[in-house]
């Protein structure tokens, strides 16, 4: 498992009691691994993608960006599409967040990250269902909530969070089709693979928390998700038998590799695929490169490598910078693609992130 070998500066920062900080660091020195993210493990295979302090401060100001754009609420959003998704927005901005190294009530930023947290507890009906039921794209916010609330319930264990996540990774299992797939309504009827991943993936990281999750409704996704590969080009489609494309396959071998199918063939061709799209022809950059990331992660090497230099040079120049803050407007998408600074920003934060090994989902 890679962690990084020593607390980020932006962890640090955070800590308000000296003695964690020298307990820390003294835990360093005896086991050479990061003592901040729970369950740390000695690392097996360093990651020689490294943050450096120009990236560092970049991330460090887009979170105090973001905790600047948090409503009183807890929620997250501050442009027409935001506002109205603020259960998608919240789960994006809090992935963000725990990629630096921020849980609730833990960093500079903790505190903003709990009330994030409560928000989508308080958002969370009796039964499972988040937010506006009747938005017509319903699970692809459950699916991203469902996942930020998994990871950080598995990272800290929280009573009260436990019985909320029970509730919606219920909606889930109740609306998976026959085919192994979701899609838009909590209902098990038809099936796509953008609204399936972030269902499967939700699963995994619930199951890894200790959840009750079937493993069959598991393998029955991966086998939808395989269905949808596209053997001619080595990417996948939305859905089987159709084109492939970039946001798509990222999403596909991003699913793969969390439900640990790391050395599949359809997860190396995927990568190819993804490498071999150049940036003024990815669908949905913003989205699609959500899951691009962590999934060219999890391959690591020099796969991983290239594709983080890219990034960091696309997201570098493309920031904007006010004081000490930092953040991206939705320029990288294209026309109607765009959705608004939070998002574009939360998703690029963590993208930045990624070697700090915080989420312990992306861990081979």
């Amino acid at each position: 498992m890679r962690r990084p070998p020593h607390p980020t500066p932006l962890q640090v920062s955070g800590r308000a009691c000296g003695l964690a900080v020298a307990l820390a660091f003294a835990m360093v020195l005896a086991c050479h691994v990061c003592p901040l993210a729970f369950g740390a493990q000695p690392t097996l295979e360093p990651d020689p993608v490294k943050v450096d302090a120009k990236t560092d401060a970049i991330i460090r100001g887009a979170l105090k960006f973001l905790v600047s754009k948090q409503h009183p609420n807890g929620s997250w959003g501050s442009q027409d599409e935001e506002l109205q998704h603020p259960v998608a927005i919240t789960g994006y901005t809090l992935m963000g967040f725990q990629a630096a190294g921020q849980l609730p009530g833990e960093g500079e930023f903790g505190k903003s990250v709990q009330q994030g947290v409560q928000y989508l507890i308080d958002a969370t009906a009796a039964d499972g269902l988040m937010g506006n039921r009747n938005n017509g794209q319903y699970m692809y916010n459950h699916g991203i909530a469902a996942i930020a609330l998994a990871e950080i319930y598995g990272q800290t264990r929280t009573p009260a969070l436990r019985t909320k996540l029970d509730r919606v990774i219920k909606v889930i299992l109740s609306s998976q089709n026959n085919e192994g797939g979701w899609r838009y309504r909590p209902i098990a009827r038809d099936a796509d693979i953008s609204v399936t991943v972030l269902q499967v993936v939700a699963l995994r990281a619930a199951k890894n928390g200790g959840l009750d999750v079937p493993q069959k409704t598991i393998d029955k996704a991966v086998r939808y998700v395989k269905s949808c590969y596209h053997e001619k080009s080595g990417g996948f489609c939305y859905q089987p038998q159709r084109e492939p494309g970039y946001a798509r396959t990222a999403a596909a071998i991003y699913s793969l590799q969390v439900c640990g199918l790391y050395q599949d063939p359809m997860v190396a061709s995927g990568a190819r695929y993804l490498l071999s799209i150049p940036r003024n022809a990815q669908d949905w950059f913003t989205y699609g490169n959500f899951y691009a990331a962590p999934a060219l992660y999890m391959v690591g090497g020099e796969t991983w490598a290239k594709y983080y230099a890219s990034m960091r040079e696309v997201l570098t120049q493309a920031v904007t910078k006010r004081g000490d803050m930092a953040w991206w407007e939705p320029t990288l998408d294209q026309g109607r693609m765009g959705v608004g600074q939070v998002y574009s920003t939360a998703v690029f934060t963590m993208i930045l992130a990624m070697p700090y090994h915080y989420i312990p989902l992306y861990q081979r």
